[in-house]
């Protein structure tokens, strides 16, 4: 698992500018963004905090580490002198990445499967294939490596690679010799802007 977005509710408005003076490592920029950003390296996470209350918890490794990180953070915004809440925790995306072992046909992984993949490498290096049970995109590299996003929990990530690894199995290419993939592809915020494209 690379990264745990999580939201929580605090039931309160808050006072971002006080927020920010008054914790340590919170950045306020609101010509740039209407939302304070908190930092934690404990476990490992950033908050973004709305004046509405809502609390917006990313970069945990782990469900639990999610939610550590979010009651940490509501407890220091306690402490500042709000009456928050704790409510609604929700996880809404958890990412993970996988090698399979060995490097997949995507052109006729592509043709084969049109309803559900997308495969436009002058555009994207990887073919996009959108599950529908559980709602799970999961992006596949010609390497063999893949990386599973938008599932809601760790087990729907774990049920949607059960679900797609006899696929592509069934694209592998046939390599002469021991196959080395090559190493994973960096995933930078221009993913989520191919993941979250409207499909054609």
């Amino acid at each position: 698992v690379q990264n745990v977005v999580a939201t929580v509710n605090l039931k309160t408005p808050l006072d971002l500018r006080k927020l920010s003076t008054h914790a340590r490592n919170a950045e306020y920029n609101p010509r740039k963004f209407s939302a304070v950003v908190m930092r934690l390296r404990e476990p490992r996470c950033t908050a973004l905090v709305f004046q509405s209350g809502k609390l917006v918890c990313t970069g945990a490794k782990s469900e639990a580490a999610a939610k550590r990180g979010a009651r940490i953070y509501a407890a220091i915004i306690a402490k500042i002198g709000f009456p928050v809440q704790f409510t609604g925790f929700r996880l809404q995306n958890v990412v993970a990445t996988v090698n399979v072992g060995f490097p997949i046909r995507l052109e006729a992984l592509a043709f084969a499967h049109n309803t559900y993949a997308s495969y436009e490498p002058e555009l994207f290096p990887g073919l996009i294939y959108r599950l529908l049970e559980p709602k799970t995109v999961i992006l596949t590299f010609v390497s063999g490596r893949i990386v599973l996003t938008g599932a809601r929990s760790v087990a729907q990530l774990h049920e949607a690679f059960r679900k797609v690894y006899p696929l592509l199995n069934e694209f592998r290419k046939q390599c002469v010799g021991p196959y080395r993939a090559p190493p994973a592809p960096r995933i930078g915020p221009d993913y989520l802007a191919v993941v979250n494209a409207p499909p054609p």
